[in-house]
């Protein structure tokens, strides 16, 4: 396994995966070497059918189990050259589920109370721009342009860069919040170790702030990007505009918010309203 396993992280390395995946990757084959007892490249198609009932045994989330899948493929196709072996996986899909969104109202309550200044500024942040928390804690001073009034997204999902509005109230808050924290360069959200600000503490930060709000939906940094752009379209912005600010490859990701818009819900006017009156 320990050969197999450099030549993958060789063949992860050469096609440019994130660190992130890269580990997750190797864990899961990793996992699938032990359940068999013997390295994967001995193993064939009957005992990664097992292991896919084994995963679908343990009701593994829609996600975990396409982290397996694409392991699974990875391996078997680029480092292994065998790609017949896991011809048969179809990728699970979610739920068709719709995104939790706070309203404004809840949005104050949870960003009030959040304790420290980094904090606050750094969720009033993913909030204003509609960042994940992932983009939010890379950011650097450099990618602040007030003269432009943008934000520069390099550190993105899929490593695409975008640019996304800097409001000038949110301009504002990052002045005020330098001058006080002066976090170190070239960070603008900085950890105790003095690298960029960890997502897991930001999580964990959130959470405790959701809980002293009081809010009784689950709340993740994530629901602030939903509710970012659930209010933009609810004030008008065009769907297309919604989706180049999220980074969206497909327009279809981003129409899911036309549908658990309350506000254009409420907006939209029964054709009870266009019958005749009677009586």
């Amino acid at each position: 396994m320990t050969t197999l396993r450099n030549q993958m992280m060789q063949d992860l390395d050469l096609g440019g995966y994130a660190p992130k995946t890269k580990e997750t990757y190797i864990a899961s084959i990793r996992d699938f070497a032990k359940f068999h007892g013997r390295s994967p490249a001995e193993l064939g198609q009957p005992e990664v059918r097992k292991w896919v009932e084994e995963l679908r045994r343990r009701k593994l989330s829609t996600q975990r189990l396409r982290q397996h899948y694409a392991a699974l493929r990875f391996v078997y196709s680029k480092t292994l050259g065998r790609p017949e072996v896991t011809a048969f996986l179809s990728w699970p899909s979610d739920p068709d589920k719709l995104p939790t969104v706070l309203s404004a109202g809840e949005v104050h309550r949870l960003l009030e109370a959040l304790t420290t200044p980094r904090m606050r500024v750094f969720f009033t942040t993913v909030y204003a721009a509609g960042l994940r928390v992932g983009e939010a804690c890379r950011l650097e001073t450099r990618d602040i342009d007030a003269s432009r009034g943008v934000i520069h997204v390099r550190k993105s999902k899929g490593g695409k860069e975008r640019l996304v509005m800097l409001s000038p109230r949110l301009y504002l808050v990052l002045r005020e919040y330098w001058s006080l924290v002066r976090p170190p360069a070239p960070w603008l959200f900085a950890g105790r170790t003095g690298r960029h600000l960890s997502p897991e503490v930001a999580r964990h930060a959130l959470a405790g702030a959701a809980t002293a709000a009081k809010l009784t939906k689950k709340i993740t940094p994530h629901v602030l990007r939903h509710s970012f752009a659930t209010h933009l379209l609810e004030e008008g912005t065009d769907l297309r505009v919604i989706q180049v600010l999220l980074g969206h490859s497909s327009i279809k990701t981003t129409t899911r918010y036309a549908r658990v818009s309350a506000g254009l819900v409420a907006k939209a006017k029964s054709p009870l309203d266009y019958l005749p009156k009677t009586g």
